[in-house]
């Protein structure tokens, strides 16, 4: 099967990094500013599986016709990639992997519904440069079809992509996609502060603000008629139970788990595009609870407030204190 990953982000140069390594034939669509070293480079990644390097084809847009398309770029650079390589994306089976859950409609405008298959990333990579990649943790591949009942094409995807990592075919990925949304939905705290994901959460106060997003964004989800539904590897319980808790009590149990994360330092996507001078993905993951409160009559003043600190962030190139954002969040959380 000829594959092509377009976005060579630490997702996209995960897969097709270790796809590669299994001697799939598969290739990578990257940037201009990323292109020329990944030809030169090649691949290497390190983390949980030690380290590895692989030489790749690389392009700057697709000039062959894919069997498979793993579209790896951010949701919002997402519609810019289709329109660049549209003539050989319609004879090919599209698997997307944003976060959120509004790739699978975007693509849907420009190509058929029953080619599009949805999928949720559970393991996690940091990109150190275009070609270094850090592998922080592993976890499962889910997918399923984006618009319809899961057929034959969705396994035999399922089968190839197992053999880069274990691959789990879901009856109801719109479920699962949202509860992903309350996985993603901290990425922002250490985005806000400019730090490592345990740095920023092995602050009892910082992660006070976390166990808040949740549990405004569990009453909006619930008030909007969404059902939830368990990932393998997070199951829905751990984060009723632990909203569910005080919130002091909540927050150090977070604090434990968050800061033991992984051995590598892990900067969450949102703070991984700002680094790389590039807008992030937050309208699409903190945004989709103020969008669906917007909807419903609702308010979401938390998660509305994280939105708009992110995109200072992203503007002015200045991080906030910790300090500063428990005082810009102190109201909306008691």
């Amino acid at each position: 099967m000829k594959i092509a990953v377009i976005g060579a982000g630490a997702i996209g140069a995960l897969v097709a990094g270790y796809l590669k390594a299994k001697d799939a034939d598969v290739s990578l669509v990257a940037r201009p500013d990323s292109l020329a070293v990944i030809k030169d480079q090649g691949l290497a990644v390190s983390g949980v599986r030690g380290d590895l390097k692989v030489k790749i084809s690389a392009e700057q847009a697709l000039s062959y016709q894919p069997e498979l398309v793993i579209l790896a770029t951010k949701t919002q650079d997402l519609e810019n990639a289709l329109k660049q390589n549209l003539n050989f994306l319609k004879d090919a089976t599209i698997l997307t992997t944003q976060n959120g859950v509004a790739a699978d409609g975007i693509v849907a405008r420009y190509l058929p519904e029953e080619k599009i298959i949805s999928s949720i990333v559970m393991f996690g990579a940091t990109l150190l440069e275009p070609v270094r990649i850090v592998h922080n943790f592993e976890g499962s591949w889910i997918m399923g079809s984006a618009f319809g009942q899961n057929d034959a094409e969705v396994v035999r995807i399922s089968e190839v992509l197992n053999r880069a990592f274990p691959t789990i075919v879901a009856e109801d990925i719109r479920g699962m996609k949202y509860l992903k949304i309350f996985v993603n939905a901290n990425n922002c705290i250490p985005a806000i502060l400019g730090t490592s994901m345990q740095e920023a959460f092995s602050n009892p106060r910082i992660s006070r603000i976390s166990i808040a997003i949740w549990k405004e964004g569990l009453d909006i989800v619930g008030r909007s008629g969404i059902s939830l539904t368990s990932l393998p590897d997070f199951p829905l319980e751990r984060l009723t139970a632990l909203a569910a808790l005080p919130l002091d009590e909540a927050a150090k149990i977070f604090s434990g788990i968050m800061s033991n994360l992984s051995k590598e330092p892990l900067y969450g996507s949102i703070l991984q595009s700002i680094k790389r001078g590039r807008t992030s993905e937050i309208d699409y993951i903190n945004g989709e609870f103020s969008r669906l409160a917007e909807t419903q009559n609702l308010a979401a003043p938390l998660n509305k407030k994280l939105v708009e600190m992110v995109h200072s962030v992203e503007q002015n190139k200045k991080f906030f204190t910790p300090d500063e954002l428990v005082s810009s969040t102190r109201e909306l959380i008691n």
